[in-house]
């Protein structure tokens, strides 16, 4: 299997807490709305990019994450964001990235993100934020 390589253009959004409401005597838990839409978002363009049937066994994924430059910063410490020489170590963590990501392209590129034996993610920032991904499968 070659690899599939997809950018999704919008910046992306780290998996916060769950929610919860009271649901009769029961608790719902639900993901926070920019979330929820994160992963919508997610779902419908890995939908019109990839058009093959969800992968099956073992994956190897690498993921690069752009988040914007923040705006009140100096024209220096942009040029150095911007460059790779001074990457994000703020919030939010990669960690959580990764998470809402994989949880949002379960079923479309892969059946489960259980199947991932093998992660590498990036954290960058970029004028143009975005999400690259490669999966291929693991030997």
């Amino acid at each position: 299997m070659p690899k599939i390589k997809l950018t999704f253009g919008f910046p992306p959004v780290a998996q916060a807490r769950p929610r919860a409401t009271r649901f009769g005597r029961g608790i719902r838990l639900y993901d926070p709305k920019l979330v929820h839409v994160y992963k919508a978002q997610l779902a419908e363009s890995a939908q019109f990019m990839y058009h093959g049937e969800p992968l099956t066994g073992p994956l190897k994924v690498e993921l690069w994450f752009y988040r914007p430059v923040q705006k009140s910063i100096s024209k220096k410490e942009r040029v150095l964001r911007l460059t790779g020489e001074h990457r994000p170590i703020v919030k939010s963590d990669v960690d959580n990235y990764i998470k809402s990501t994989l949880d949002g392209l379960n079923g479309l590129l892969w059946e489960d993100d259980r199947q991932i034996v093998d992660i590498i993610a990036h954290k960058y920032y970029s004028d143009h934020p975005r999400i690259e991904i490669e999966v291929e499968e693991a030997e």
